[in-house]
């Protein structure tokens, strides 16, 4: 039996505290879609569009387009038939379906305005800004309670980022586990100086900290020199950009990946064939954000909580990247 839904959307925009940079440049401004399902007991479902074209999903532009074309009244299956180009779309259409069936037993959730539940700041990892900024920020989020932190390089002079890490790893507590992501950054050489650099310390049994991995040291294309690196040094890498849709997922474990996959359910696509492929394949996970709203976040913490394999904190800790604006959302939905 086919259900159906009468469907609204709107965009919205989201200014970041401060601009985010990493190795694709200065990002200022999240926007998105916010999506709503009403079923014909008048149970509602919310769902969010947060693309990052950069990254390998749609656009925004796309999107907005995708929902435009629809009718007003939509079907499950019209939601279970978006194209894998549309990725972003996938993941919002089906959780906003997922929230109004129920799936979740979080019914409770009738206006999605307050501060997202969240697991322990401990499971989390924390994003630290690119550069010596770093080493004024980790202070406050240590304080908040987090334990793991994510450091961008490949931003700056590889030189200076060497030095950077050098005081940063000698005054963050001991039992921090420190994330490098590169973005794609680095070039070969470069990267296995970072490898080299991070054994070495994994070596000296004085360091307090743990290098957990470097995650994305080099673009997508040079998928099989990170193949090669990830078995020639003793530091984990994580792929990400490389593994950003289900389909580059796939692909990348069907080479012969058995590393870190980061998976971002923003904009990696259907939630229920994601469920089934981590089923079926067991795969290592770091579960990350979009820098989505707390609409999207209740999804992607779902998916976190029911897959996430060997107990590594979640990339969520991104809190601090906004300003906290709880009516925001209730004003978005009346205001348009």
């Amino acid at each position: 039996m086919t259900n159906d839904y009468r469907f609204e959307f709107r965009p919205y925009q989201r200014r970041f505290l401060r601009s985010l940079t990493t190795n694709h440049g200065n990002w200022d401004i999240r926007e998105g879609i916010i999506l709503r399902l009403t079923d014909e007991s008048g149970k509602v479902g919310w769902g969010e569009i947060a693309p990052i074209s950069w990254f390998g999903s749609e656009t925004l532009e796309q999107a907005l387009d995708f929902c435009r074309q629809l009718p007003e009244e939509i079907t499950d299956e019209i939601i279970f038939s978006i194209p894998d180009e549309l990725p972003a779309c996938q993941f919002g259409f089906e959780s906003a379906w997922e929230w109004g069936s129920g799936k979740w037993g979080n019914e409770f959730f009738s206006m999605p305005n307050a501060p997202c539940p969240m697991p322990n700041a401990q499971s989390f990892s924390a994003l630290l800004p690119s550069g010596e900024a770093a080493l004024n920020q980790w202070e406050t989020l240590w304080q908040q309670g987090y334990r793991t932190f994510k450091w961008k390089i490949a931003v700056n002079a590889i030189a200076d980022e060497l030095e950077i890490f050098e005081s940063l790893i000698h005054t963050l507590p001991a039992s921090t586990k420190l994330r490098l992501d590169a973005n794609g950054g680095l070039s070969y050489k470069e990267a296995n100086l970072w490898l080299r650099t991070c054994d070495n310390l994994k070596a000296n049994a004085e360091l307090p900290i743990e290098i957990e991995f470097i995650e994305q040291p080099l673009p997508v294309e040079q998928f099989q020199q990170m193949l090669e690196l990830s078995t020639s040094y003793e530091t984990a890498i994580a792929l990400d950009e490389s593994v950003a849709t289900l389909g580059q997922l796939a692909a990348c474990h069907q080479q012969g990946w058995r590393g870190i996959f980061v998976i971002k359910p923003g904009i990696v696509g259907s939630p229920s064939r994601l469920r089934k492929f981590c089923h079926q394949h067991q795969i290592d996970t770091v579960f990350s954000s979009v820098f989505e709203t707390a609409i999207a976040r209740l999804a992607a913490l779902q998916l976190a909580a029911e897959l996430s394999q060997n107990n590594r904190a979640i990339g969520f800790g991104i809190d601090h990247f906004f300003e906290q604006e709880e009516t925001w959302f209730q004003s978005l939905w009346n205001d348009l």
